[in-house]
């Protein structure tokens, strides 16, 4: 298996720098001149959506709680439709019309510098988190898998999306992203029926059950499902890194046909890792730590050629979204941030290098970051959180409301982080039935826009 991988990642990074030939000026590195048909922005989107939390996370809540763990992924597949359908092309058309690289660029354009400076400090605050949640992941396959060391293994996988981003941004990661979908698709589209089927099949499954709220979509409660659709539902049509690759599209329809099928990808796709951690249940019994279920599946209950299949599927599912965690966080670095410090005008030339620059600094930041977080899950919700309460309630507003304006924003994002943070301080993290903390931040910045809209009226 470790020459498989080694063989695979030399493929990722040979299409990588391919693709980097034709990077050159920053439009190119930032939204890959504009040029994204309906099936590349399919890919990269679809590749970035397919990480840690999508495929060793998923099925660690498939095999503690069973098909309810569905949400986790599925909540990612309904966020999606929105992007794809409401807020996508509507500010797809802004993008374009004003030649935007960054949703601070959005920020700036809608409500003021201070929009964009405020919302690039908390997203800078937040993104390493999930950078390292990706890395986690894959120091964690490596050594379950192959027998990796997890530092080594971290730094393998966090060099690899590194590298290949490195070389040529948006461009190249989107042709990258293309040949990681058909690995991972591949991999489990085999790897389930095989795992059901060695495990005894759906009875099996069903025997297995510690619990009748095991076989249920439902069975996390209106409040378990509430929660998780109100953390990663939100996350995945306000993510700056989601909506910075949309810009990369030719037109608005390759925006509604990439991104909407790709939503759809998901919504079946989310029932996959669930099954083979209730298979890895059958097999396996109690574990005593569930976060390797999918590992121990790969590494004992297929046959050599499906593990080498699925160790790449996997492997590429946290590079995927390695790279599209480090293209937000660049570009945002640089845009948001950098060139606003910069005391002379930034020529093309200067945003390219600097922008190749952050990328070899935040793929580092998040190698180191990773040896902090002890939980994939963890690291995700954390940044799936502050991103919703902060931006989710900014970006609709300045979509849909005419009357919003910088200050409102400003002020829900000063009010809304402390709600939350109060929420789950009080409540030991849990809320108060509906009231998760997610919420409450919600609520406040709604509040702030809706009295603010209410007075100019």
């Amino acid at each position: 298996m470790p020459v498989v991988l080694i063989v695979y990642c030399s493929i990722l990074l040979w299409i990588g720098f391919r693709a980097s030939r034709s990077v050159k000026k920053a439009e190119d590195f930032f939204v890959a001149g504009r040029s994204l048909s309906p099936g590349l922005l399919f890919a990269t989107f679809l590749a970035a959506n397919l990480g840690a939390g999508s495929t060793v996370g998923a099925a660690e809540l498939g095999y503690a709680s069973g098909l309810s763990a569905w949400w986790w992924v599925g909540s990612a597949g309904l966020g999606s439709l929105v992007l794809a359908f409401v807020v996508g092309p509507r500010i797809y058309a802004i993008a374009k019309a004003h030649d935007l690289y960054t949703v601070g660029d959005y920020l700036e354009h809608r409500y003021g510098r201070a929009a964009r400076v405020a919302a690039a400090v908390v997203l800078q605050c937040g993104s390493p988190a999930i950078l390292a949640g990706q890395i986690i992941a894959l120091g964690l396959v490596l050594r379950v898998v192959a027998g990796v060391p997890e530092p080594w293994g971290a730094a393998l996988g966090g060099g690899v999306a590194t590298a290949y981003f490195f070389l040529g941004g948006l461009r190249s990661a989107a042709w990258v992203n293309l040949a990681q979908v058909v690995v991972k698709m591949a991999g489990f589209a085999l790897a389930v029926p095989w795992a059901l089927y060695s495990a005894g099949g759906w009875a099996a499954l069903s025997a297995a059950a510690p619990n009748r709220e095991y076989l249920s979509l439902g069975g996390a409660g209106l409040d378990g499902t509430a929660r998780l659709l109100l953390m990663l539902g939100p996350a995945f049509f306000v993510s700056p890194g989601l909506i910075q690759k949309l810009y990369g599209a030719r037109n608005e329809a390759a925006v509604r046909a990439g991104v909407g099928l790709q939503a759809l990808c998901l919504l079946a796709y989310a029932f996959m890792p669930v099954l083979l951690g209730m298979a890895a249940r059958v097999r396996f019994g109690e574990l005593q730590a569930s976060g390797t279920a999918l590992l121990r599946l790969l590494a004992e209950g297929v046959p050599p050629w499906l593990g080498a299949l699925m160790l790449a599927a996997i492997f590429s599912a946290e590079v995927s979204s390695a790279d599209a965690v480090l293209f937000m966080m660049t570009t945002s670095l640089v845009k948001d941030i950098l060139e606003p410090l910069a005391r002379s005008p930034v020529t093309d030339e200067r945003r390219l290098r600097a922008a190749r620059v952050s990328a070899l600094a935040c793929g580092a930041a998040g190698i180191l970051l990773a040896l902090y977080f002890q939980s994939i899950l963890d690291a995700l919700a954390f940044f799936y959180g502050l991103l919703t309460v902060t931006l989710c309630m900014p970006l609709l507003a300045g979509l849909f409301s005419p009357r919003a304006r910088q200050a409102d924003m400003l002020r829900s994002m000063a009010l809304a982080l402390p709600a939350a943070a109060l929420v789950h301080f009080a409540s030991g993290g849990q809320g108060f039935g509906l009231l998760s903390p997610i919420a409450a931040g919600i609520a406040v910045s709604a509040g702030v826009f809706a009295l603010a809209a209410a007075r100019r009226r």
